[in-house]
């Protein structure tokens, strides 16, 4: 910038953070690492930043002091690269379905009944500490429990049995004490649900969205993924082309266990039928084993929720999950039970409260239609497309377990 151009005079006032205008014209560089520069002819200070507090300087934060400034650190090259990636992945899934006559439905984020039957809800009141009086929960303001959702999926099926093909995109909450890299209490979920689908069907659509997403990421922001793979993963684009390009295995439950149980590697905990598969398992069959995306289906019914549909073994569901590498699951998913009298028996079997569930069941009762759908963590679709590796890095304001800032 030459000496007599305009507010030359400010110039030591604009540190870094600083916000400016200038003015001039664009001309080749002669300096390394960039094509083109400004030849200033006018610079106005717009907001300036404190230099002696201002906490980012040019060089490379650690992560965990990113997040400890997480309204700050979008000005890195590293956050505005992550949240132009997450932004483009919540543009394409949009995209994906309206190509496919999907319809978007918008899930209630309240609820007063339990999705999944797992517990571990965040609670909502309009009553004070302590002032639940003599009516109890009926003093308060719906005058029943009330909860934040763990999924919309109870929602969408009365829709996609009237509509067709419908899905929700939005936050979900879970109260789960968890302090893992994978876990938050708020996080989205992208749920799809089809009328007159199967298992495969489910199947097949969370593999088209999954490549459909990464593709579209790589087509329209590869200078920001260019980034992550130089600086947080350098397989980065390979194992995103990979995933693009290459069908995903697909393997039984059963299968699934035999081969956990037959590996050379030392897991954590047992690999065994009737047990839960754990994400150090997940990541070894998509990262080690098959080295691509994986998906397990046909899980035994003692481990999945009430809704989803018996297969005819009387052991099993037609339930599915996709594992990706270095994550784990980032699908999961059913072909729901739509038979009354079989949904109404897993519900008792499960101890569940009958009359929480009368307006699901009539779904049934009153023109029942074969349907399937599933949720996929968004977050975890980030974490996938970027190479991060923990879910505070992917979200911009992360709730988690003791920690609600910002």
């Amino acid at each position: 910038m030459e000496s007599c151009a305009k507010g030359f005079d400010q110039l030591g006032d604009m540190g870094t953070g600083a916000s400016v205008a200038v003015e001039g014209g664009l001309v080749a560089s002669p300096g390394k690492g960039q094509a083109w520069e400004i030849k200033a002819t006018s610079v106005t200070l717009i907001g300036a930043a404190d230099q002696e507090a201002f906490p980012l300087q040019k060089k490379r934060h650690s992560d965990e002091f990113l997040r400890a400034i997480a309204h700050l650190r979008p000005r890195t090259n590293k956050y505005s690269a992550m949240f132009r990636i997450r932004a483009q992945l919540a543009q394409a899934i949009h995209r994906f379905f309206h190509e496919r006559g999907f319809f978007c439905i918008h899930a209630p984020v309240l609820t007063g009944s339990d999705c999944e039957g797992a517990g571990e809800m965040f609670r909502v009141t309009a009553l004070g500490p302590g002032a639940l009086g003599p009516e109890g929960v009926k003093g308060d303001f719906f005058g029943k429990d009330a909860f934040l959702t763990v999924s919309g999926q109870l929602s969408l099926e009365p829709f996609a049995l009237a509509l067709g093909d419908v899905y929700s995109f939005g936050p979900t909450f879970r109260a789960e004490p968890s302090d893992t890299a994978r876990h938050a209490a708020e996080f989205w979920m992208v749920e799809p649900e089809s009328a007159f689908a199967d298992l495969t069907d489910n199947m097949n659509l969370a593999e088209d969205i999954l490549k459909y997403c990464i593709q579209d990421v790589m087509d329209h922001r590869p200078d920001d993924l260019e980034l992550f793979a130089k600086w947080v993963d350098t397989s980065l684009l390979a194992t995103l082309e990979k995933l693009a390009a290459e069908p995903f295995e697909r393997i039984p439950y059963g299968e699934a266990v035999e081969i956990l149980r037959r590996a050379s590697k030392k897991f954590e905990y047992e690999a065994a039928f009737g047990k839960d598969i754990q994400t150090e398992h997940e990541r070894y069959l998509a990262e080690e084993h098959f080295k691509k995306p994986v998906i397990v289906y046909d899980y035994p019914k003692n481990i999945k929720a009430f809704y989803m549909r018996q297969n005819d073994d009387g052991q099993t569901v037609a339930a599915m999950d996709v594992l990706v590498p270095r994550i784990g699951e980032i699908v999961g998913g059913s072909a729901r039970e739509e038979r009354l009298d079989r949904l109404t028996a897993r519900v008792t079997e499960m101890g569940l409260d009958m009359e929480c569930y009368q307006w699901y069941l009539d779904t049934r009762r009153f023109g029942t239609a074969p349907h399937a759908g599933f949720g996929m963590g968004f977050e975890r679709l980030v974490m996938l497309a970027t190479g991060a590796t923990n879910i505070r890095d992917v979200i911009a304001f992360p709730r988690t377990y003791k920690h609600l800032e910002f």
